[in-house]
């Protein structure tokens, strides 16, 4: 099969290369980046060190209001397709480009494979949300992480052609953290030793963009006695300062954006996880480190039900009291699979036309 995949962002890519490895021992791959994040760590160094494909096509399509580059997008890869007539498009989770891309395949015939299928927040004032569940529809494959995943598809009446593979982002976790303990040195760089730390990540437009919800988080952050460590991304700096909230985070080690590498390994090593990412939620269970989410819900529902995530909202004294006592069991079941996904989709995957 020919197969096309469009992804948006450095997270896409390094859960693309997962199965990109796989799948091109047995089918043809033309990568498709639309460019909808700009990201400096993305040049050369960025591709060769994860062991990532680069892309056969960069769209450039940029920033901009959803509408605008969900439509941008999508005519940009209606183009490539038309120019490549694969047999199918393979899309991830639940990005503008993930829609866009299911779009513009469905529009010209072509079967939507969609990685990360299933996954629901119920809260439709998610962007994401609304992603996920339109590429669902619209998909012809879909690939579920978790068994939750594939009840939530069955209670929208999908059936067909839906399968559970585990998630390729576990996949990605386990090849790269052995890359990054031969290549990371964050620890020795920051000057922090393994478990001495709380690494902490804010990004969310729920959180960022209220500011009665960014202020408690805050807030929470200056009264942690154990080191703090944020990573913290350009927009939610600039909102602070706006704010005038710097002073909250006098106690913080706040950091620039870290690589994947760096990353991982800031993870693995921390006491605890506090943040809003769904991303980052996951990357702690298979960490196994305990994970506090500053949010109301969370699409990895799993991670909670077993003990390992607890849901504080962006209430200043529950993100204490968790980052005091939240103490997961012993027992940390593989609710999302054996670390193989990407051989078990490429296994299960047949010309869906």
């Amino acid at each position: 099969m020919k197969i096309a995949t469009v992804v948006g962002a450095r997270p896409q890519f390094i859960k693309a290369a997962s199965v990109s490895r796989v799948l091109r021992n047995d089918h043809q791959e033309i990568l498709i980046h639309t460019g909808q994040h700009y990201d400096t760590n993305m040049s050369d160094i960025f591709f060769d060190e994860l062991h990532i494909p680069r892309p056969d096509f960069h769209l450039g399509i940029g920033s901009g209001l959803h509408g605008a580059q969900t439509g941008a997008i999508l005519e940009k890869v209606e183009d490539v397709l038309i120019r490549e007539t694969p047999d199918a498009l393979l899309v991830y989770g639940d990005t503008n480009s993930t829609l866009a891309g299911a779009l513009a395949a469905s529009k010209l015939h072509i079967p939507v494979i969609h990685i990360e299928a299933g996954l629901r927040s119920f809260n439709r004032r998610m962007p994401e949300e609304i992603n996920r569940v339109l590429t669902d529809h619209l998909s012809s494959c879909l690939s579920c992480p978790t068994e939750t995943a594939v009840k939530n598809l069955k209670a929208e009446g999908i059936t067909e052609g839906v399968s559970q593979d585990g998630d390729v982002m576990y996949d990605a976790f386990l090849y790269n953290l052995e890359l990054a303990k031969e290549r990371s040195t964050i620890l020795q760089t920051l000057n922090l030793d393994p478990k001495s730390y709380i690494l902490c990540t804010i990004h969310r437009a729920e959180n960022t963009d209220d500011p009665a919800r960014l202020t408690q988080i805050l807030k929470a952050l200056a009264k942690i006695s154990t080191p703090v460590v944020l990573p913290l991304h350009p927009r939610t700096r600039k909102i602070v300062q706006e704010l005038g909230l710097s002073s909250l985070l006098e106690k913080v080690k706040v950091l620039e954006p870290v690589g994947y590498l760096d990353m991982i390994t800031l993870e693995a090593q921390s006491q605890k996880l506090l943040t809003d990412s769904g991303g980052v939620q996951k990357e702690a269970y298979f960490a196994a480190v305990p994970c506090i989410t500053m949010r109301d819900e969370t699409e990895w529902v799993e991670t909670v039900d077993v003990g390992w995530n607890r849901l504080t909202g962006a209430d200043e004294e529950k993100i204490l009291e968790a980052v005091e006592m939240f103490s997961p069991p012993a027992d940390r079941p593989g609710i999302f699979g054996d670390g193989q996904a990407a051989e078990h989709i490429v296994a299960t995957l047949k010309n869906p036309s």
